[in-house]
């Protein structure tokens, strides 16, 4: 992880984690006006805890990648809409205007962070710039520990292939196997139904024998009746 520092030199690692503003509140509470999206140089100067000299002279050396971030210079008539609208809001609308004053610059949230990578003597400043770079360093672990997971899954994959192409010719031999006790099931179902219809005559054959037995027997009665008789 490179140091702190790193930030107050690199333009493009700047720009990199800018966006990562929730990093001010995890240092120190940053209170902003009355819209909730903007603070005054006054304010930033108060969360770094250093003068409003220090940040004039900040913004002076970086206005391009300040401005680029949200800091934007409110003059004339938006200046003084702007200060209606505080007093609107801070007081319903009565009591008098603040000192007038020619120009009021505003900074986002982005442009709050922007400049605590730029401000070298704040101790506020240096722990923001660590916090995001910890934080950085703990997302770049994470995506590498997740880039392993994955290639490790890729090679069980590739394991799992390997397996089932050594499976694919005994699942053909006991395909094979089935098809075979298949066509023995049916030619013992053929020679079943061949001998149950077989016993179904012979069943109708004896019905029939009986029958005559009897007749046999019934005329051997008759027979005998007659002798006595006689």
């Amino acid at each position: 992880m490179p140091p702190e520092g790193a930030l107050l030199e690199s333009r493009t690692m700047r720009d990199s984690v800018v966006g990562r503003v929730e990093a001010l509140d995890k240092v120190k509470a940053l209170r902003l006006l009355h819209d909730g999206v903007h603070i005054a140089t006054e304010g930033v100067a108060r969360y770094f805890e250093v003068s409003t000299d220090v940040i004039r002279q900040l913004t002076a050396r970086h206005r391009a990648e300040l401005s680029e971030n949200g800091m934007h210079v409110l003059r004339g008539s938006d200046l003084r809409e702007y200060q209606s609208d505080k007093m609107s809001l801070s007081s319903g609308g009565e009591g008098s205007y603040p000192q007038r004053r020619s120009s009021l610059t505003l900074y986002t949230r982005r442009a709050v962070l922007n400049i605590a990578m730029l401000l070298r003597d704040s101790d506020i400043a240096r722990c923001v710039r660590t916090y995001l770079l910890d934080a950085e360093h703990d997302l770049r672990k994470g995506y590498a520990d997740l880039d392993r997971r994955v290639t490790d899954v890729e090679a069980c994959l590739g394991g799992v292939g390997v397996a089932l192409r050594e499976l694919g010719p005994v699942l053909n031999r006991m395909s094979y196997r089935l098809d075979s006790l298949d066509r023995r099931l049916d030619a013992t179902n053929r020679v079943v139904a061949a001998i149950s219809n077989r016993l179904c005559e012979m069943s109708a054959d004896i019905h029939r024998v009986d029958a005559r037995v009897d007749d046999v027997v019934h005329q051997l009665r008759d027979l005998r009746r007659g002798r006595k008789r006689r």
